[in-house]
């Protein structure tokens, strides 16, 4: 009886509390909110950027009471909750100031905010009377304060999809005995789930699931833990053991089961466990764990045979090795299942046998190989299916046929179809127009379609909300008819062939969904003309994207002026030219801004002041000639993306007390005039590119005081003037990746402390004036994959341990310094060696004969192996410059393609080792100006892969071996200036090389040198005597003098014989030439007496 009356004063007592707390309300008795904690929350909103009004009515001189999202207590004034969820298009941005004074809270909902990845506060543990706390996708960063644990009271606590939270799940949070919802999913934990959550025995939702999680270890809980968990969520790679099924198992209340990336396939207690808990689970999800067909099997085939009723409706079997045979097995399975997920497995369906699932409203097959797929008709996957996707299957245009009797079979409830990433042409919008009737979503992007879309597209699909085609070969103009879907949502188009005026597809549409219309995509395409003011009637547009194309013209303020919602501008890469009258103010806040390669200038845009919510913005190539203000430099605190490079921004840059509030920040402010020193906030950022510039001093940025918690990965200062010895304070960028400093005037010795660059893979040093040895504590960047200190003055030996301690090296360049000595044998130890370059220095000696150990060009081709040296950095601009064909050429990224030998303009001696015929993946070797002497090796003609081989300006003897005709591809070949002898082998290339690559060896001899070589002359017979060879020759002699005796005899004595008047007249011509001789002889006898 005495227990009674005490319950029963206990129940009087209360009703009385609330009849007076009622009481109060009505006579307007309710306690205003307390001064401090008013202050307090008005603190709090000084730390806020509120662009969208979400704390609009928090007015200095009114009650908080009042203000939207804070609730009281009606009895003391204490502030009990403060609800300030956001979403995609109202939330809060800025540091969360503390909230300690409001310590009566029992309700605190932050989530959907951006905090800028800064920390929870530790003071969070203060709330002693918390039950409440959510703050999912708030954008804050660090690690889970273990002062979570303090908050006795909690039972909701939501950390999820914050991405930035890392480190491990505090231990501490076993102490929360209240709790019955905990999601930590979708973050970068790692470590153990801590043993302490088994106490957490009110606890019905466990998520430590999602795409990020790195849990591992062991599963802590035994059989008995958590008892009333009804959803479990669980992703890692967790060591499964028996007990940890039988855990499970004993869960009696279980109606959600995700176990994502866990080895379920070879744990035959854990299938057997899930195969008890189906008949009353809603959803399974198991995808990631290396199921295959026997396995899912095995989960189901005890419930064909018994056919009981199945709650679940929701079953996810994606990234798994499944076939068509698990598809057909689950058609039999349950008439419940609403959503079924097949994704990235080997599924291949078959015409005409299609399962059937008369429930079903979302299949995803994307990812699986459907080729063979025949669709004739509505996809016969079940009457209530509204989702289907078929991306990525390798879908081509017959896989979708038409036929007559199929024609009348539409799909009517199908609402969402993706066939995205597949090879499809143009045909396919036939198939859709004849068996879809009710579309709202249709993703066409990335296939092979051509052409102008169909006009009759708009009339089959007046149903249409979001229309994605972009990644197509469409041709022809913008097709206007498109703007006369009223349902129309979201237009996507671009990288096409489109062409035509934007002026007339904007003025020829009707625009019927102009309230409704959100983005419009058009980018890289060739559409022409100019942007007309019209434009501005699509007033609830979010997105634009114009970029790519060849726009032209002005645009005002007045094309802008109704879009009051716009978030997404790009005009980049157009010849458009943006004038605003000084001092507009825009109507939008923007998240992403491309104007590159628009004329912004010649003055910087102010009104770039007034928007807040900058995330991405590129003004490069702008024709800017301008100071940048200082206020603009503030607003790379909230910058994810900043391009302000290939202008001509002139003057130095403010080291302001500044940081980065957003993680990955790249920053490119090449090809301008900056100068002076380098702040220390960009230390901040992760990309950091400052090229073409007039920078004087790094110093600043690397041994500011403002140099904790460095980010730094990629730093790119090639071609300023910075001066002077090279800064010895590199410890504060040891995240650094890539560091180039090229083309500057740097002296001195290289500094010890860049041997603290532990994770450096790059470092170009090259064109520089700097001195003395290469300092061993480089030993220490033993992931270095490129090297380049060329162009300096350093000198010494080159040390050994570049090949005993730097492994991971594919380019070596070290050319054009003063090292001596001979090439290290421990050189030979860089098997990935790709390029090495040793060029115009004062080696000696031999070449060793070990590099036939460089591994990655003694193959022909180059294999990059996954996560490699090189492979993470395939995201960043890497260069070198080497020597090719004789010319000094720029290569990008050449860890992927360059492979060359360049120890060309030293004082090397001795024979060219044959073993530099193993180098078969060589495509430049380069030897020449040194004393190189004995004779070619043959082996060379091994390397077919070669495009340039220089031997010239050695002392080389013998003869070109012929093998160097079999290298097909050779572009250039210069052997000049040798002592080369023999015959210049012909055929292939080695004809088409001219005299200028053999000159200089005087017994070399060929086509090619216009010179005949002695083998290929005719050589001079002896004479000999008359042989019957001659016979014919003396025949005709003899007769033709036996011709000319008797034409001569007979042509005189003939007629003396024959005719007697001739024969008179021939002696009366003899006795007077007789008498005259005989008188002249008689007269000259008779003067020639008298002398005597």
């Amino acid at each position: 009886m005495t227990r009674n009356y005490v319950v029963k004063c206990v129940y009087a007592l209360v009703l009385l509390m609330l009849l007076y707390d009622n009481a109060a309300t009505i006579h307007g008795e309710v306690k205003k909110c307390l001064e401090k904690e008013r202050r307090a929350l008005l603190t709090f909103k000084q730390g806020i950027r509120d662009d969208m009004g979400m704390l609009s009515t928090w007015k200095d001189d009114d009650d908080c009471c009042n203000w939207q999202g804070v609730t009281c207590s009606n009895q003391t004034g204490h502030v009990l909750r403060l609800h300030l969820r956001g979403s995609d298009s109202h939330y809060l941005i800025g540091q969360a100031n503390t909230l300690i004074d409001l310590q009566n809270l029992e309700h605190l909902d932050l989530s959907g905010n951006d905090f800028l990845n800064s920390d929870i506060s530790a003071h969070i543990g203060l709330f002693s009377k918390l039950t409440y706390l959510n703050l999912s996708a708030a954008e804050f960063g660090g690690s889970i304060p273990y002062q979570l644990g303090n908050l006795s009271q909690l039972q909701y606590l939501d950390l999820s999809n914050i991405y930035d939270l890392y480190g491990a799940i505090p231990p501490q949070l076993g102490n929360l005995t209240h709790l019955w919802y905990l999601d930590l999913s979708n973050n970068y934990l790692d470590g153990e789930i801590p043993s302490q959550l088994k106490h957490l025995r009110q606890l019905q939702y466990l998520d430590l699931g999602g795409e990020t999680e790195q849990l591992s270890g062991a599963i802590p809980f035994e059989s008995g833990d958590l008892p009333l968990l009804h959803t479990l969520k669980l992703a890692g790679e967790f060591v499964l053991k028996t007990k940890d099924a039988e855990w499970v198992s004993n869960l009696s209340f279980l109606k959600t089961l995700d176990l994502k990336s866990l080895s379920l396939g070879n744990s035959h207690q854990w299938l057997q466990m899930i195969r008890k808990h189906i008949p009353n689970l809603s959803e399974l999800r198991l995808s990631d764990c290396s199921l295959s067909d026997n396995d899912v099997q095995f989960l189901f085939d005890i419930y064909f045979k018994n056919s009981p009723a199945f709650s679940l409706t929701i079953l996810d079997f994606s990234s798994n090795m499944l076939t068509s045979s698990t598809f057909q097995l689950l058609s039999n399975f349950s008439s419940n299942l609403r959503e079924l997920y097949l994704s990235y497995n080997n599924i291949v369906l078959s015409h005409p046998h299609y399962p059937n699932f008369p429930s079903l409203v979302i299949l995803d097959l994307s990812y699986n190989n459907l080729t063979s797929s025949v669709f004739q008709g509505n996809f016969n996957f079940g009457s209530n299916l509204e989702q289907l996707d078929l991306s990525s299957c390798h879908l081509t245009e017959t896989s979708f046929l038409v036929s007559a009797t199929s024609m009348v079979n539409s799909s009517s409830s199908l609402v969402v179809l993706d066939l995205s990433s597949n090879l499809l042409t143009s045909n396919i919008f036939h198939w859709i127009f004849n068996f879809t009737a009710n579309l709202h979503n249709l993703d066409l992007g990335g296939n092979l379609l051509e052409g102008p879309i169909p006009i009759g597209f708009a009339k089959a699909m007046n149903s249409l909300e979001d229309l994605d085609i972009s990644n197509n070969k469409l041709q022809g103009d913008i097709p206007a008819f498109l703007g006369n879907i009223c349902t129309l949502q979201t237009l996507e188009l671009s990288n096409n062939n489109l062409s035509g005026d934007f002026s007339t597809f904007i003025q020829s549409s009707s625009w019927c969904n102009r309230h409704v219309f959100h983005v419009l995509s058009l980018s890289t395409n060739r559409i022409t003309g100019m942007i007309p003011k019209s434009i501005r009637l699509l007033s609830e547009l979010e997105s634009l994207k114009l970029d790519g194309n060849s726009l032209r013209g002005e645009i005002s303020e007045t094309h802008l002026t109704s879009f009051s919602k716009l978030k997404d501008l790009d005009l980049s890469d157009n010849s458009l030219s943006l004038k605003f009258v000084p001092g507009w103010i825009p109507p939008f806040q923007l998240i992403g801004l491309g104007l590159a390669s628009c004329k912004l200038g010649p003055n910087f845009p102010n009104w770039l002041h007034n928007q807040y919510q900058l995330y991405v913005l590129d003004i490069s190539d702008a024709g800017i000639h301008s100071s940048v203000p200082e206020w603009f430099w503030h607003k790379l605190q909230h910058l994810q993306f900043l391009n302000m490079s290939h202008n001509n921004f002139e003057g130095a840059i403010p080291n302001l007390q500044l940081r980065f509030q957003v993680d990955a920040c790249i920053l490119d402010l090449s090809s301008n005039q900056y100068e002076g020193a380098i702040p220390s906030f960009f230390l901040h950022a992760e990309n950091l590119i400052l090229s073409e510039n007039k920078f004087s001093d790094v110093s600043t940025l690397l041994c500011g005081n403002d140099t904790t918690a460095g980010l730094l990965v990629y730093l790119d200062l090639t071609n300023n003037q910075i001066n002077g010895h090279l800064p010895d304070c590199w410890e504060s960028v040891n995240t650094l990746l890539v560091l180039d400093l090229s083309n500057n005037k740097l002296s001195g010795k290289i500094p010890l402390s860049m041997g603290s660059l532990y994770n450096l893979k790059s470092l170009i040093l090259r064109n520089n004036s700097l001195t003395g040895e290469i300092p061993s504590a480089l030993k220490n960047c033993n992931n270095l994959f490129l090297l380049d200190v060329a162009q300096n003055l350093l000198s010494g030996p080159i040390p050994s341990w570049i090949g005993d301690k730097l492994q991971q090296l594919i380019i070596l360049s070290l050319s054009e310094n003063h090292f001596s000595g001979n090439i290290s044998m421990h050189l030979c130890y860089l098997e990935r060696l790709q390029v090495l370059d040793l060029s115009r220095n004062n080696l000696s000696n031999e070449i060793p004969t070990c590099t036939k150990n460089f591994s990655a060009i003694s193959q022909r081709s180059i294999n990059i192996p996954d996560g490699g040296p090189d492979f993470s950095l395939s995201q960043y601009i890497v260069n070198i410059t080497f020597m090719w064909k004789g010319v000094e050429s720029w290569f990008m990224h050449p860890e992927f393609s360059l492979t060359g030998i360049d120890l060309s303009g030293n004082h090397l001696s001795g024979e060219i080792p044959k073993e530099i015929g193993y180098l078969v993946g060589l495509h430049s070797l380069n030897l020449s100006r040194n004393n190189l002497n004995g004779e070619i090796p043959s082996e060379i003609g091994n390397l077919t892969l070669l495009d340039f081989l220089d031997l010239s300006r050695n002392e080389l003897c013998g003869r070109i071996p012929t093998s160097l005709s079999q290298i097909d591809g050779m572009g250039v070949l210069d052997l000049s200036n040798n002592n080369l002898s023999g015959k210049i082998p012909s055929g292939g290339h080695m004809d088409t090389f001219g005299a200028s690559f053999f000159e200089g060896n005087p017994n070399l001899c060929g086509q090619q040198l216009n010179k005949t070589c002695p083998e290929d002359m005719t050589p001079e017979k002896p004479q000999q005597p008359t042989t019957h060879d001659d016979s014919d020759f003396y025949e005709g002699l003899y007769m033709s003098l036996g011709f000319g005796f008797f034409t001569g005899f007979w042509g005189l004595l003939g007629p003396l014989l024959f005719w007697r008047a001739w024969r008179i007249a021939y002696v009366r011509f003899l006795n007077k030439v007789t008498d005259c001789i005989y008188v002249m002889v008689t007269l000259k006898i008779g003067r020639w007496i008298p002398h005597l």
